[in-house]
């Protein structure tokens, strides 16, 4: 008896064992790693290479936004992952070219890095903004996905590369605060005649409900709140704006952040000095670029969590009813529809990250639901987000 209850149970293991097997020829795999065969033919012919390369980054960026510290964070991994073969030196804005003409300066190879805000170049492509933020489009992990599996860096590379680049992602912001004002707006009739701060897309959007908008410079914006000269402005995330003080200056936050539900940031690199890169420092420079876009959404997400709690403490937060965010989204899609119809690389782009948006819309209603709040929240009823 014994010995027949071992063999039941040696029988019972193996059927256990088995099982992932027998359920796994019924179909195929769902889903491969790409990279894996590449990286299989790649090995066969890549010798580790002893040249040294000692490149220039510029950007935007003063040292003290955090975007600065996204710049210097690919720096270190490049220069850590290939041993100081390649080391890439940092220069803040206006230490050797000024803000606005990094992009140019990196084309032309007067540097060979540069990282960025790609809606800063709308006026060389209207599309460059599409790659950095769209109103009510995609949120952290919507252009991850996008970019990364759906087309979106090829986009992206086809589009600065007819200005003698190469890019990657380069840095992930999540979603930005939404307009520090001392006016106390939630309707839609609150926003006409209030005369705003914010750059890109969403100043012709405003404009177009009846405010007056104004793309002021970072720099200037504390100013003109503090001398009311404006009534309302933008700038980033939680942990980007505490820093810039506007609590001191203003009474509210009208929130959401429908202008920016992402900050999408890219390293782009003069085409001729990315080519003379022998593989194996190529593919350096492409990990050392993800895991600067992965590292900066969780580095900067826990950031502001302290940024808020501070924010919180000097300031109210107001809500824009859900009419008026409807009004928003309406108008903004009008606006962006009539974007598409004048610019077709815009048109491209969008209508690839609305094809994604709605794919993905299954998925994103069936796991609902379950937003993870405090549990006691939960327990409460609260379970959206």
């Amino acid at each position: 008896m014994k010995s027949f209850r071992m063999l039941v149970g040696l029988m019972v293991a193996m059927s256990l064992m088995m099982a992932p097997v027998a359920f796994a020829a019924k179909r195929e795999k769902f889903g491969v790693d790409k990279r894996h065969e590449e990286v299989k033919k790649e090995l066969r012919t890549i010798k580790p290479s002893k040249e040294k390369f000692r490149w220039k980054m510029v950007m935007p960026w003063s040292k003290g936004l955090l975007f600065y510290d996204m710049a210097q964070h690919f720096a270190d991994s490049a220069k850590l992952a290939s041993g100081g073969r390649l080391d890439i030196k940092v220069f803040s804005a206006g230490e050797l070219v000024g803000a606005m003409e990094t992009f140019d300066a990196v084309s032309k190879g007067s540097a060979q890095v540069g990282h960025d805000w790609p809606g800063y170049w709308k006026g060389k492509n209207e599309a460059f903004v599409a790659f950095a933020s769209v109103p009510f489009g995609l949120d952290a992990e919507g252009y991850n996905v996008w970019l990364y599996e759906r087309g979106g860096l090829e986009q992206m590379q086809e589009l600065y590369g007819r200005y003698n680049l190469m890019v990657f992602p380069g840095g992930q912001g999540g979603q930005e605060m939404g307009l520090f004002s001392n006016k106390k707006a939630t309707k839609m009739a609150d926003f006409k005649g209030m005369r705003i701060r914010t750059p890109g897309w969403f100043m012709d959007i405003m404009n177009e409900l009846g405010a007056s908008v104004s793309p002021l410079p970072g720099g200037e914006v504390y100013l003109a709140l503090e001398r009311g000269v404006i009534d309302a402005a933008e700038f980033s995330s939680p942990a980007i704006n505490y820093p810039m003080g506007f609590d001191e200056i203003t009474k509210y936050v009208i929130e959401p952040g429908v202008h920016q539900p992402a900050i999408q940031c890219g390293l782009f690199f003069n085409k001729d000095a990315w080519e003379s890169l022998p593989d194996d420092l190529k593919w350096i420079v492409k990990i050392a670029a993800r895991e600067t876009q992965a590292w900066s959404q969780y580095w900067i997400e826990n950031l502001n969590v302290a940024a808020i709690n501070k924010f919180k403490e000097k300031i109210e937060f107001v809500t824009m009813d859900k009419e008026t965010r409807i009004e928003f989204a309406k108008t903004t899609k009008k606006y962006l529809e009539g974007l598409k119809a004048k610019h077709p690389d815009v048109k491209k782009a969008l209508d690839s990250q609305e094809e994604f948006k709605k794919d993905f819309a299954t998925w994103r209603e069936q796991r609902s639901g379950v937003a993870p709040w405090p549990i006691d929240d939960y327990i409460s009823g609260k379970h959206m987000q």
